[in-house]
């Protein structure tokens, strides 16, 4: 279900980036908005981190966030995964209103492999879903594919503005 979500929303990014529906100059606002929202998900998630309480994403065995962010996978050198969330998703959006396309590009795609690499945990090794982090991975897989868009309607736009010179 997750990847059909996935897949539904970047075939709609795709075509909002194609059909020029938004034009290029709003992509870096598109960008940090969603960083923003990945922000957000991120403090639930650092939040059921330190929580000691049922938490209101624990929905039944296979969707519990306590369980996933309770689990030794939670924390990288006592620092916990959503903290590195939050810093991450506030690089992209300072960097995506910076203009600066080729490293929100690049940020964006560290940040979907290291997603990856946590969905890969939660569905291999705790066999546990944690419905922050599945949207949280929808939110860096949408931005990736934006930031990769936005790199490249610029170079179109470049190309086509050297072809009239």
């Amino acid at each position: 279900m997750a990847g059909r979500v996935l897949a539904n929303g970047l075939r709609a990014a795709l075509s909002v980036l194609f059909e020029r529906k938004i034009p290029v100059k709003m992509m870096r606002y598109l960008i940090a908005l969603l960083a923003l929202a990945g922000v957000v998900v991120s403090i639930l998630a650092l939040h059921v981190h330190y929580s000691t309480t049922a938490e209101p994403c624990s929905i039944n065995d296979k969707w519990d966030c306590g369980i996933v962010n309770h689990s030794r996978f939670a924390e990288i050198t006592h620092i916990p995964v959503a903290a590195i969330g939050i810093a991450g998703y506030l690089a992209l959006a300072g960097l995506a209103l910076a203009r600066r396309r080729i490293l929100v590009t690049v940020a964006a795609i560290v940040g979907l492999g290291f997603a990856l690499y946590l969905t890969h945990i939660e569905k291999d090794v705790l066999m546990v879903w944690c419905l922050y982090c599945v949207i949280s991975q929808g939110i860096i897989a949408l931005t990736t594919v934006l930031a990769m868009g936005w790199v490249a309607a610029d170079r179109i736009g470049r190309k086509h503005a050297s072809d009239r010179v």
